[in-house]
C-alpha cells in the first residue's frame, strides 16, 4: 500500500499560471511588429524519396511578413520551378513529384526568410537530405573453418544507408540468433563469438539491415561454420555443464580483446548526446566483462550496461563525464584490461540567447548573445539577414562583443537582429527583433476568470499585460490594502502573482493594475480555495490464492462542491472492469481471482483541481507451472539421474516433486509414483528396477495444488535379473467339497525384473511325507482337484522368468473344500426369561461330523400362534446366530403371549448341517404398543371428542387404557387430568374449561403387566387467533374505513328521525320485556374478537348459537309481537306502531352493563332518545 504522488500535471490553475513566466512579453498582434519565425524544419532534414518534399517555415508579424528562400546561399527562384511551390500565407515549401523528378536533384541547403517593413528574420540553414537504402552488394561466401574453442568475428558490413540502418542477425530461415555472454553482436553491426561450440554450426548466420524510411529489410548472404572438434559427439547434456569445456576437450585460455584492440584506445563525443564503450573478449571460458573509472565512481544516474555487459552507454554527457574508463575481461585462467580515454567536446549551447527588445522612444537597451561550447564558438551579429558590418550606420547603436547597446532608441531604429554563434561542431541562429512603440498600458487576458485551487497548494494567479514603455504592475486582493508582494507572495516579472501556500482565508478577488506614463489598465482574478481530494482509506497488498475474491477499498474525502471520479488502473493502464469484476463508489472487488489478476493497482480519485492515488499490489498465489526440459543421465543398471527445469512457483514456494514412471509392458498408459523430493532440488538419482522400459515426468507441488504433470522424459530400459520376490497374499481354498483353488497377488511390471513371468506352485498335505506337487501359471490361481473333505495343505509359489528363478518362497497353509455338516446339535433346552426373550443351551457336535470349518450355531425359530383368540399371527421363519464353538445364547426380540417352535443347526463354509429336534414354548403377557390412530377433533367451542383403534399388538389381555391431558397456552402449562377407560372404550368426550387454550393428549393401554408405548397429539389452535388477525387487517383497509363512515352517518340521521318523532308523538306507556334486546348484540363489536370467557356473551332467549359463534334469531325480525308482553303492542291512529324502546332495569344491572350496552350503537341511540 503506498500513496503516489500525483503528476505535475494535476492542479491545472497553478500550471495554467506556469506558461511564458520567464518568456519575454509578447506584442499584441494588432499592434505593428517585426517578423518572428514560430515554425521550421529541423536542421538535418532527412526525408523519404517517395514522398512529397516538405520544408517548413512559419512566422507572424503585422504587417503579415513575405516569405523567400535560398539553396546553397543563393537565391531560390521557386517560380522557375513547377514542381516547387509555396504555402499560402506561409513560407512552406512544397516540392511535388507526382508528375516525375528525382528527389535527389533537391538536396542542399535551404535558408527561409521572412521580411514586412519593419524588418526580416532568418530560419536555421537546413541541410536536405534524400534517403537511401542501397542494395547488399553481390558475394559467394566460403563456408568459415573454425576450431572448437577458438574466437570468431562475423563481419556484417551494411552498405551505407541514411539514416544508418538497423542491424540484426538471423538464420536463412528467418529464425533469430541467441544471443548471450558468449555470443552477441557488436554496435558495428559483427556477429562475435568468445568462443565457438560444435553446437554453433546447426545453423548458418545471416546479417539483415533495416531501414527507417523505405521500411525495408535487406539480407546479406548468410555465413556457414564449419567447426572442427576433437569430440564428434555433441551431447546437448553437457551445453549447460559446469566443466563443459574440459568435458569437450576444449582447451582453456587467458582472456583477449576482440573488440577494441590493444590496451588503449581513445574516443570524443559531444556534450549531450550518449557516450558509448564497447569491450568485446576471447577466452575460454567466456570472459566476464565489469566497468570502471579511473578516479572515481560510474555516473549511477546516467549510466547503464548493455549487450551482457559488454557495453556501457552515459546518457546525455558533460564535460564531468570526460576522463579514462577501463573494461576488465576475466575468467578463472586471468584477466587482462582495456582503458579508453573519453574526451568531451561542445557544439554551441546557450547561456544567454538573445530576445525580443520593446522600448518607447528614447529608452535604452540592449540585445546580449551568449554561447558556450569546446571549442569556444565565435559569435557574429546580422541585421534583418545582412552582417552587422555592412548596414547603415546608427549612432543610437554600439556592437561590444556578444552585447548590442542601444541609447536614445527612436521610431526607425525598428529591425530584426541575427545572432549566430558557431564552432567546428555546429552553430546556434537567433532571432531578436527591437520594436519602438509608444502604447499605454492594457490587459490581454479576459476579465473576472475564476480561478479555482486547492487548499495548501502553490498556485500563480496569470495577469497578461502590455504596454511601451513595460508597465509597472501591482497586485492587491478585495481591492484595498497595500501591494502584495513578499512573504507568501512573489510577483514576477511578467505580472504573475505567486502565491505559495494557499490558505482558506486567500479566498477574494484579486486586482491587477498595470500603469505606465501614458495610463493604467486594471483586472480581476476571483480566487475560490476548495478542499483537497484525500484517499482517507488506502487499498492494502494482498496475497490470494487463485479463485478467490478480493476486495480493494478505495474511501475518499473531497470538496462536496467538486465532481469526484474514482477510476482504477492496473499496472499503470487503465482497468477495463469486466463480468468477473465489480466497481463501487468506494471499493474495486474482483471474484474468481486468475493468474492475469496479478500486478499493481492504482486507485485515482480526482475532481477537475486535483487528484489522489493509492497504490496496492495484488499478489495471485496459483499452482506451480510444470517442470520442462526432462533429461536423463548418468545411466546405470539399477538408477538413473533425472534433471529438470522447474516452472514458475506463481508466487507460492515449490515444497515437493514427486517423480512418477510409466511402463509399456504390463500397463502402458499407466503413471505410478515412484518417489517424492524436496522442492528446492532439481535433479535426484532413481532407484531402478531390472527391465522394466521406464518413462519418467515430473509434477510440482506448493501450497496451492499440483502442476500439470510435465511432458514425459525419454525412455530407458533397464537390463533383466532374476526376480527377487515371489508373489504375496498365497492362498488356498475350496470352491467346492473335492477341491482347492490356490489365488496370489500377481506382480508388477517393476518385480517382474524379466521377460516370460510365470509362477511355480508347489503344494502337499500337512503332516505327511509325501512329494510335492507342482505346475507352471502363467496367471494367477490354481485349482487341485480331487482333494479329501477339509484338509490342510502345505502350499508355496515361485516367481520365475527367462533369467531364473526366485528366492526359495514361504509355505502357506491352505485347506480343501468343505462338505455340509453331518450331525445336528443335541440336548436343545429352552428357558423362557421374560416376555420377549429366551435363553438357549445345547451340546456341542463331534468335529469329525463339522466337515470343515465351525462358523457358528444358528437357531430357527417361528411364531406358531398368539395366546389371543382370533388374532392373525406371521409365520415367517428367524433365525438367530451364535458365532464360534459356543454352548448357549440368547434369543430376543420375541413377541409376547404367543406360542413358538425353533430348530438349531450347524454351519461351516458349505452351509448348514441337519436340524436338531423342534421345540416348543410360550412367552408370557407384556406391556402392549401404543393405540393406533388416536384422533382429536374439536366440533365446538365447548368439546373435544377423542377416537382411536386397538394396538396393533396387545401382547396380552387388555385390562383398559390410559388418557392423561393437560391444558396449555403458549408456555402457561395447566394441571395435569387422568382418566382410565375400559378395554372396549375407543371414544371420550372432553369439556372444554378454557375456550382459548388448547389440550395435549397422551394414551396408552394396559394389560395386567402395565402400560404400554403411548401416543400423543394435541388439539387444533381456536379460530379466534386466525379470526383476530384477518380482523387487523380488514381494519387498515380503505373501504372497510369508508363503510365505518357511512354506518356513523346512518346513525346519526336516525338519531335525528328519533328525537322528531318523538317530539310529534307524545309518550306511550311500554310494557317491559326485560330480556329480550331489541336485536342480538354482535360480540365482536367492541375488540373485533370473540372472547368465548364472558358469562355476558352467553345466548339469550329465545335465540340460538350457530356453529361460528354467533347468535340468529329463531323467529323473523320482522314481527312486532316479540316486543310486547303477551304479544299486544300499541299503535296509533294510522296505524303506525310508536313507543319508547327502553329496558328497565335496576342502578345495579345497569352499572353492570354499562359498557356492554355503549359497545352496541342501537343501544347508545336508544339512551341518547
Amino acid at each position: 500500500m503506498a500513496r503516489q504522488q500525483p503528476p505535475p500535471w494535476v492542479h491545472p490553475a497553478f500550471l495554467l499560471c506556469l506558461l511564458g513566466l520567464g518568456g519575454a512579453i509578447e506584442i499584441p498582434m494588432d499592434l505593428t511588429q517585426p517578423p518572428t519565425i514560430t515554425k521550421q524544419s529541423v536542421k538535418d532534414h532527412i526525408v523519404d524519396p517517395r514522398d512529397n518534399i516538405l520544408i517548413e517555415c512559419e512566422a507572424k508579424g503585422n504587417p503579415a511578413p513575405s516569405f523567400h528562400w535560398t539553396r546553397n546561399s543563393r537565391f531560390f527562384n521557386i517560380a522557375k520551378d513547377p514542381r516547387v511551390s509555396m504555402r499560402r500565407r506561409s513560407g512552406t515549401l512544397v516540392i511535388d513529384f507526382r508528375s516525375g523528378g528525382r528527389p535527389e536533384e533537391y538536396e542542399g541547403e535551404y535558408q527561409c526568410f521572412a521580411r514586412n517593413k519593419f524588418g526580416t528574420a532568418l530560419s536555421n540553414r537546413i541541410r536536405l537530405q534524400v534517403s537511401k537504402s542501397p542494395l547488399w552488394p553481390k558475394e559467394n561466401l566460403d563456408p568459415v573453418v573454425v576450431q572448437e574453442g577458438a574466437p570468431l568475428t562475423l563481419q556484417c558490413n551494411p552498405p551505407p544507408g541514411l539514416p544508418s540502418p538497423v542491424i540484426f542477425w538471423m538464420s536463412s530461415s528467418m529464425e533469430p540468433i541467441t544471443q548471450d555472454k558468449r555470443v552477441s553482436q557488436g554496435h558495428s553491426g559483427d556477429l562475435y563469438f568468445s568462443n565457438v561450440m560444435l553446437q554453433d554450426m546447426q545453423t548458418d548466420y545471416s546479417c539483415n539491415a533495416r531501414f527507417h524510411f523505405t521500411h525495408t529489410i535487406q539480407q546479406k548472404n548468410p555465413f556457414t561454420l564449419k567447426v572442427l572438434t576433437n569430440n564428434p559427439y555433441n551431447d546437448s547434456s553437457l551445453r549447460n555443464h559446469p566443466d563443459m569445456y574440459s568435458a569437450r576437450g576444449v582447451a582453456e585460455r587467458t582472456p583477449s580483446f576482440m573488440y577494441p584492440q590493444g590496451t588503449a584506445s581513445s574516443q570524443m563525443v559531444l556534450r549531450g548526446m550518449d557516450l558509448l564503450l564497447e569491450c568485446i573478449a576471447s577466452g575460454v571460458p567466456t570472459p566476464d566483462i565489469a566497468w570502471y573509472k579511473k578516479g572515481g565512481d560510474l555516473p549511477s544516474d546516467k549510466a547503464k550496461f548493455e549487450n551482457f555487459n559488454k557495453a556501457l552507454r552515459i546518457t546525455n554527457v558533460s564535460e564531468e563525464d570526460s576522463g579514462e574508463y577501463f573494461c576488465l575481461a576475466s575468467n578463472k585462467m586471468g584477466s587482462i584490461r582495456h582503458t579508453i580515454s573519453v574526451r568531451v567536446k561542445a557544439a554551441p549551447y546557450w547561456l544567454d540567447e538573445p530576445k525580443n527588445l520593446i522600448l518607447a522612444p528614447g529608452e535604452d537597451g540592449r540585445l546580449v548573445c551568449r554561447a558556450n561550447g569546446n571549442p569556444k564558438p565565435t559569435v557574429q551579429w546580422m541585421v534583418n539577414g545582412e552582417p552587422l558590418q555592412s548596414a547603415p550606420p546608427n549612432p543610437n547603436r554600439e556592437v561590444a562583443g556578444d552585447t548590442i547597446i542601444f541609447r536614445d532608441t527612436q521610431i526607425s531604429s525598428r529591425a530584426v537582429y541575427q545572432c549566430n554563434t558557431s564552432n567546428e561542431h555546429g552553430y546556434l541562429l537567433a532571432n531578436a527583433f527591437v520594436s519602438v512603440l509608444d502604447v499605454p498600458p492594457r490587459m490581454l487576458s479576459p476579465r473576472n476568470q475564476l480561478i479555482r485551487v486547492i487548499l495548501y497548494n502553490r498556485t500563480r494567479l496569470d495577469c497578461p499585460f502590455f504596454g511601451s514603455p513595460i508597465p509597472t504592475l501591482r497586485w492587491f486582493k478585495n481591492g484595498q490594502g497595500s501591494n502584495l508582494d513578499g512573504g507568501n507572495y512573489h510577483v514576477y516579472e511578467n505580472g504573475s502573482l505567486e502565491i505559495k501556500m494557499i490558505r482558506k482565508e486567500d479566498q477574494g478577488i484579486y486586482t491587477c493594475v498595470a500603469t505606465n506614463i501614458l495610463g493604467k489598465a486594471e483586472n480581476q482574478v476571483r480566487l475560490e480555495v476548495k478542499d483537497p481530494t484525500r484517499i482517507y482509506r488506502m487499498p492494502e497488498d494482498q496475497t490470494a490464492k487463485r479463485g478467490t475474491t478480493v476486495q480493494l477499498e478505495c474511501r475518499v474525502k473531497h470538496d462536496p462542491s467538486l465532481k469526484l471520479t474514482v477510476s482504477w488502473l492496473k499496472d499503470d493502464e487503465p482497468l477495463y472492469i469486466g463480468n468477473r469484476m465489480k466497481k463501487e463508489d468506494d471499493s474495486l472487488t474482483i471474484f474468481g481471482v486468475a493468474e492475469r489478476d496479478q500486478g499493481s493497482y492504482t486507485c485515482v480519485a480526482s475532481t477537475e483541481l486535483d487528484q489522489d492515488l493509492a497504490k496496492a499490489s495484488l499478489t495471485v498465489l496459483g499452482r506451480p507451472d510444470r517442470p520442462r526440459d526432462l533429461e536423463l543421465t548418468d545411466l546405470a543398471e539399477r538408477s538413473v539421474r533425472l534433471t529438470w527445469i522447474p516452472g514458475d512457483a506463481n508466487n507460492s514456494p515449490i515444497t515437493d516433486y514427486v517423480v512418477q514412471f510409466e511402463e509399456d509392458q504390463f500397463q502402458p498408459g499407466v503413471w505410478h509414483d515412484h518417489s517424492k523430493f524436496p522442492g528446492s532440488v532439481n535433479s535426484a538419482v532413481l532407484r531402478l528396477s531390472p527391465y522394466v522400459n521406464y518413462q519418467f515426468r515430473v509434477i510440482a507441488i506448493n501450497e496451492v495444488g499440483s502442476s500439470h504433470p510435465s511432458l514425459p522424459s525419454e525412455r530407458y530400459r533397464t537390463s533383466g535379473a532374476p526376480p527377487e520376490s515371489n508373489p504375496g497374499d498365497v492362498r488356498g481354498e475350496g470352491t467346492r467339497k473335492n477341491n482347492m483353488e490356490i489365488t496370489w497377488t500377481p506382480m508388477n511390471a517393476t518385480s517382474a525384473f524379466g521377460p516370460n513371468l510365470r509362477y511355480i506352485v508347489k503344494w502337499r498335505r500337512r503332516e505327511t511325507r509325501e512329494a510335492w506337487n507342482n505346475a507352471t501359471v502363467w496367471g494367477s490361481r490354481y485349482v487341485v482337484g480331487q482333494t479329501p473333505v477339509y484338509v490342510p495343505y502345505e502350499i508355496r509359489v515361485q516367481a520365475e522368468n527367462d533369467f531364473g528363478k526366485g528366492p526359495e518362497p514361504d509355505t502357506v497353509i491352505g485347506y480343501s473344500g468343505e462338505d455340509y455338516p453331518r450331525a445336528a446339535p443335541t440336548e436343545v433346552k429352552v428357558r423362557v426369561t421374560n416376555s420377549t426373550a429366551i435363553s438357549l443351551q445345547w451340546n456341542r457336535v463331534y468335529p469329525d461330523t463339522v466337515q470343515g470349518q465351525l462358523r457358528e450355531y444358528r437357531a430357527y425359530y417361528w411364531r406358531e400362534s398368539s395366546l389371543l383368540k382370533n388374532l392373525w399371527v406371521s409365520q415367517k421363519r428367524q433365525q438367530a446366530s451364535f458365532p464360534g464353538d459356543r454352548l448357549r445364547g440368547v434369543v430376543s426380540r420375541l413377541f409376547p403371549y404367543s406360542n413358538y417352535k425353533l430348530e438349531m443347526v450347524v454351519v461351516n463354509g458349505r452351509g448348514d448341517g441337519p436340524r436338531s429336534e423342534t421345540k416348543e414354548f410360550t412367552t408370557p403377557e407384556g406391556v402392549p404398543s401404543a393405540p393406533r390412530r388416536l384422533r382429536v377433533r374439536q366440533p365446538n367451542l365447548e368439546t373435544i371428542n377423542l377416537e382411536w383403534d386397538h394396538p396393533e399388538h396387545p401382547n396380552g389381555i387388555l385390562t383398559g387404557y390410559t388418557l392423561r391431558y393437560v391444558a396449555f397456552n403458549g408456555t402457561k402449562v395447566g394441571k395435569q387430568i387422568v382418566e382410565n377407560f375400559s378395554p372396549n372404550q375407543t371414544k371420550f368426550t372432553v369439556q372444554r374449561t378454557d375456550p382459548v387454550s388448547r389440550y395435549r393428549f397422551t394414551l396408552s393401554a394396559r394389560t395386567q403387566v402395565g402400560s404400554g408405548e403411548t401416543v400423543t397429539e394435541e388439539s387444533p389452535a381456536p379460530p379466534n387467533e386466525a379470526y383476530t388477525n384477518n380482523q387487523a387487517d380488514i381494519a387498515t383497509q380503505g373501504w372497510f374505513i369508508g363503510l365505518m363512515c357511512a354506518i356513523a352517518l346512518l346513525v346519526l340521521i336516525l338519531l335525528i328521525v328519533c328525537f322528531i318523532k318523538r317530539s310529534r308523538g307524545g309518550k306511550y306507556p311500554v310494557r317491559e320485556k326485560k330480556d329480550v334486546p331489541l336485536g342480538p348484540e354482535d360480540p365482536k363489536e367492541e375488540d373485533g374478537s370473540f372472547d368465548y370467557s364472558d358469562e355476558d356473551n352467553k345466548p339469550l332467549q329465545g335465540s340460538q348459537t350457530s356453529l361460528d359463534g354467533t347468535i340468529k334469531q329463531q323467529e323473523s325480525d320482522d314481527s312486532l309481537v316479540d316486543y310486547g308482553e303477551g304479544g299486544e303492542g300499541q299503535f296509533n291512529e294510522d296505524g303506525s306502531f310508536i313507543g319508547q324502546y327502553t329496558v328497565k332495569k335496576d342502578k345495579e344491572e345497569t352499572e353492570g352493563n354499562e359498557s356492554s350496552e355503549a359497545t352496541s350503537p342501537v343501544n347508545a341511540i336508544y339512551s341518547l332518545a
